[in-house]
């Protein structure tokens, strides 16, 4: 995240915010021939008994079933970096179709925003001061939002002292 003018001497944390994907191409090419198999052959048993529209929407339910899937995965390629120096917060966010966008805080000023929900836990995170607002880790699952919400708060406080 050099865009940031941060030396690697200064830098007091650093991380990577990826999606979660559960199911690696592997599995889902298992899951998919899994699928398919299914539908396939109760689509063959209905055109068997004469119902031959059932078979072309069971090969419409494999088709949307696989682009939900890509469409997952795509949103899965979304990262965000953070780093915090000394002088200060820099995150730098890049969509699933690559577009970045950076921001840089100055440490003074800068806080580390968390809501909570009692049965949830962390709902919302975010880095602001008084001229703007960011979310951070929207994508994170709660368990991870915790972790890097510990981290990230200690840094902080570390580096203001």
């Amino acid at each position: 995240m050099s865009a940031h003018n941060i030396n690697a001497e200064d830098l007091l944390f650093s991380a990577r915010l990826t999606p979660y994907r559960s199911l690696n191409q592997q599995g889902f090419r298992t899951l998919m021939i899994a699928i398919a198999c299914v539908c396939f052959t109760i689509g063959g048993v209905f055109f068997a008994l004469g119902m031959w529209p059932v078979l072309g929407f069971m090969g419409l339910d494999v088709a949307v079933i696989y682009w939900a899937f890509k469409a997952n995965y795509k949103s899965a390629r979304a990262f965000e970096d953070v780093e915090i120096s000394r002088a200060h917060v820099a995150l730098r966010k890049v969509s699933p179709r690559g577009v970045e966008t950076s921001y840089q805080f100055p440490q003074f000023g800068t806080r580390f925003v968390v809501e909570r929900h009692e049965e949830i836990g962390i709902t919302n995170m975010r880095i602001a001061n008084r001229a703007r607002s960011v979310p951070l880790g929207t994508f994170l699952n709660p368990p991870d939002r915790e972790s890097f919400a510990m981290a990230f708060s200690n840094a902080l406080s570390r580096a203001k002292r």
